[in-house]
């Protein structure tokens, strides 16, 4: 039995914190920020801000249960029930720009979680939708097949992480029963 780490709260802060600082945006670059967000954190702290699946799409990783959130909140996905106060939080129009509705709650995000959000927003927020696809494009999705899970080790190394670092990630996957991929 795999434990469940991801937190629908947490991760609609973190969205709700990236929609705050970079304003209207569409679908990718949410993604692709938090991407790189999540793949700073694994490097340099050795674990995850809100552990969704990434999936090796053709424009390069996408956050499978929020990309499930939002295209039920645009209509062409399921609506899931635990996701209400996610529903509640963005609005989307023209079938992929997002609008925060609601204040981020800091409550659930960690200082941590913080500085590599800005870092990964400051780095990346001026880039182009190709650009995004492109850099997002790295090794741990080359690894992966096409929309299949990315391995959260290979999205470590993507991010810099030293053998140490990636040697803690792996134990701490397995004394915490989380599939790596």
């Amino acid at each position: 039995m795999v434990k469940e780490v991801f937190n629908i709260e947490k991760a609609k802060a973190a969205l709700l914190f990236i929609t705050q600082k970079i304003g209207e945006t569409d679908l990718l670059k949410i993604f692709k920020i938090l991407y790189f967000a999540e793949q700073k954190h694994l490097a340099k702290y050795g674990n995850l801000i809100i552990a969704d699946r990434y999936i090796a799409m053709k424009n390069g990783p996408v956050p499978s249960k929020i990309y499930d959130f939002f295209k039920g909140l645009r209509g062409d996905g399921y609506v899931i029930s635990e996701a209400e106060s996610f529903y509640k939080a963005f609005e989307i129009t023209n079938g992929y720009v997002v609008t925060g509705k609601e204040e981020p709650n800091f409550d659930y995000l960690s200082k941590s979680n913080i500085v590599c959000i800005e870092d990964a927003i400051r780095e990346n927020h001026t880039l182009n939708f190709q650009q995004l696809s492109d850099k997002s494009h790295d090794d741990a999705w080359k690894n992966a097949y096409r929309d299949d899970a990315i391995n959260y080790i290979d999205i470590a190394k993507a991010g810099g992480a030293n053998d140490e670092m990636l040697k803690y990630i792996n134990e701490y996957f397995e004394i915490a029963n989380i599939e790596i991929a």
